[in-house]
Order: C-alpha cells, then structure tokens, then sequence
C-alpha cells in the first residue's frame, strides 16, 4: 500500500509554490514599511501556554489540539495558533524591557485537528502581526489598515472589514448575564455543543453556526450598550481612524472571536467566495495576554491571516501569480564542451541569472526539447566551433532567431533582451 499525506495536509508542489513566495515577498515587503520585523518560534510548545492563553472552553484546546508526550514525559502540542508563543518569547528574552513599542511579523504552519474542508486544513498557513506595548486604538487602527493594504496589494480588492467591542472583563461578566438570560428559556432547543458553551462562556452563542442560536443572537442587544467609558472612548476613536484611512468598515455585534484572550477590539475580513469558511483573518487586542503569562501588564493587538484561504480567493478571482521562468539553457553540443557549458552556466548564475544545465548527456535535439518544457527564453549552445573561437551561440527559442556572439558577452545579451 502506497504511503500518502495524513488527512487534512497539503503537500506543496512546485507548480504551486510559486503562489505562496508571491504572498509571502509581499507580506514582508508591506509589514517592513510599518516597522515590522519578522520573528520565528518553535512548532511546539509546553501545552499549558495555551491552556492558559486560550482558554480551557475554548474548542481549540478542548477538541483541536494536537498534544503528546515526549520522551521526556513533558506534555507537548503542536502550536494550534501564533499569538501566544509570541509573547511567551518576549517575555522570556526581555524584549519588553526596550522601552519602545515591539512591532513583530511571521509566517508560520499551526495544527488544529478538524473536519478537513474547503480553507481548513489540519495544518494550515497564516501571516501574522503582533503589537506589543501601545494600549492606543491607532495601534488596533495601523494593525486593521495593514491588512486591508494586503489584500489589494494582492489583488483580491477593497475588502470590507467587521468590527466590533467586547470590553474588558467587567462589561463582559455584565453582558454574559444578558446573553445568558435572552437564550435561557430556549437552551433545550439548542444543540449539546451550544448548551456547554452557555455553561462555560455565553459569548461563545454569538458566533454559534446552530440555526436556532443564529436565530436567537439576532436580537440580543449589542455589546457596545454594556461599554465602560474609555472602551467606548476608544472604540469610538478607532472608527474614526479607520475612516480617515479609508477602511471599508462595518459594526458587527456578532464578532466575539473563539479564544478567551481577546478584550476591547475584535476584528474580521470575510469573503464570499469561501462558502462556509467565510473569514480570510481575523485579529483584536488582548491587553490581559502577557499577564496572564506571568509578564508585566503589557497592552497588545494582532492579526492572523489565513495563505490558504487567500489563494483560494485569488484563484477564484482568476488572478495571474507572478511565475519565475528560467531563463538560460545551456545546451552542451558535442562531447567537448561539457567543461565549458558548467563553467558557462556558473558564470551566470553568479551574474544574477536563472540558469538550467542537462546533467544526463542527453543529445541536443533532447536538451533544446527539455528548455522549451522549462519554459527558458532563451538556449545557450556551445559545441567545437564555439570552443575554437571562445563564442556561443545565442538563441531565443520563441522565435527561433540566433546569433554568434563571444561567450563573455553572453550575460550582458541575455539582460538586454529581457
């Protein structure tokens, strides 16, 4: 029996890699203009980092999470999100100690076990953004504003952003009672998973996909009527932010976002083009996160953008990914010339140019067959005739026109005619 990827994996080909080397040059081009810098952290960590960021209700660590115990019986999991083992490494190296507000980026594989679907994988893909020290909603504003400029830097278009409040921890310990009290007399109707979610964090309702609670949330009084002063204050201020911006932006009372982290700002970009995973990222501010890890209270906000979700998106959208094609074949004529043909081939890629030799002797009808497979502009042959006279011959295979010129002009030609 053939070995195959585990269920809800995606190997990545090289027809398709392309696509995500063009997402990723552009979300670290985009993100070292706000001051971004990227940091990398470990696929696994100590389970209990996440049991304490996430929340013990939350499905993440209750049904998703992949944990194991090592050898050395230390319980593991492989990271099912970005955030946490970004702060538990800036609390751990003593980056809260500069002084200055941290801005940090990463590209990163998470694992969540799950129903494989459409835009969920058990591994997926995300770029994320951490802002780590600055408890101003320009924060939460420059955060939403990055993401907004990514997608129509890459061309899924003018995206429309949900957001909404949730306070901090006394306005929700308020609201949880109101939701409580608007869905209690129906909790039999609704299934075994939204009834422990009204026992364990009522918020939870609101985002529920059971049709009798999306019924329900629709008339529950939004939770910005239960803000404090300064949540509102700030929410307020963000809105008007995003305006000056020109962020298409909507209230959306439902959002409350699956992890216990979150406070005050919460935010999504849906599509319609991802059926029932309809959310492209998703993101807010969690100024209780550091603490609860044992830093100093430390205000922060970030994002989570899904790859996979936004490729499905550009594909549907029939948007053309820039494609590196090589560029040089160096086809070796006769017998004599392999000697020249590598240092050929060397020379040029040391001049910046992509360059693809045969490595199977193969004839030179089969090389020019296998340059056009790899779609070079243009075949560099080399055979006695070359040699005797230090020349090339220079062909541009869509055309077929060719030309001998001295091998040492080769690689100024080939830029010329690109």
């Amino acid at each position: 029996m053939r070995i195959q990827a585990p269920r809800g994996t995606e190997d990545l080909l090289p027809s398709q890699s392309h696509k995500w080397q063009h997402l990723e040059r552009e979300f670290f081009a985009l993100t070292r203009l706000y001051g971004y810098r990227e940091i990398r952290t470990p696929m696994f960590e100590d389970i209990e980092l996440f049991k304490r960021t996430s929340g013990e209700t939350s499905d993440i660590v209750s049904k998703e999470m992949y944990d194991f115990y090592d050898k050395g019986e230390r319980h593991i999991c492989l990271r099912p999100e970005g955030t946490a083992p970004v702060m538990r490494a800036a609390i751990e190296h003593g980056l809260l100690n500069q002084g200055t507000t941290l801005r940090m980026s990463y590209a990163i594989p998470f694992f969540r076990y799950g129903r494989p679907q459409k835009g969920r994988l058990r591994q997926a893909h995300q770029f994320g953004l951490e802002v780590i020290g600055s408890p101003s909603p320009a924060a939460d504003a420059e955060i939403i504003e990055i993401v907004a400029s990514y997608y129509e830097r890459i061309r899924i278009g003018k995206v429309q952003v949900m957001i909404n409040s949730i306070g901090r921890a006394e306005c929700r310990a308020k609201y949880r009672e109101v939701v409580l009290n608007h869905f209690g007399a129906y909790l039999l109707d609704l299934g075994e998973d939204e009834r422990d979610k009204a026992q364990k964090n009522p918020l939870r309702l609101l985002d529920s996909k059971d049709p009798k609670a999306a019924e329900l949330k629709a008339s529950v009084p939004p939770i910005v009527n239960y803000l404090e002063d300064e949540a509102k204050v700030n929410f307020e201020t963000l809105q008007s932010l995003l305006t000056e911006a020109d962020i298409n932006f909507r209230l959306a009372p439902d959002i409350v976002r699956g992890l216990d982290y979150y406070t005050d700002t919460v935010f999504e970009v849906v599509s319609d083009r991802l059926g029932a995973q309809s959310s492209l990222c998703g993101g807010g501010r969690y100024d209780g996160l550091i603490r609860e890890l044992g830093g100093p209270p430390t205000p922060s906000v970030g994002v989570g953008m899904g790859i996979e979700r936004a490729i499905l998106v550009l594909e549907s959208l029939e948007v053309q990914f820039p494609e590196a094609k090589a560029i040089v074949y160096v086809v070796q004529a006769t017998d004599d010339a392999g000697l020249a043909c590598r240092t050929l081939a060397r020379t040029l890629r040391n001049q910046g140019l992509e360059t693809h030799l045969d490595l199977d002797g193969k004839k030179m009808a089969a090389q020019l067959k296998q340059a056009d497979r790899v779609g070079a502009r243009f075949a560099a042959i080399i055979g006695t005739d070359e040699l005797a006279s230090n020349a090339v011959t220079f062909r541009e295979l869509e055309t077929s026109s060719q030309e001998t010129i001295p091998i040492n002009q080769l690689g100024q030609r080939v830029k010329e005619r690109l």
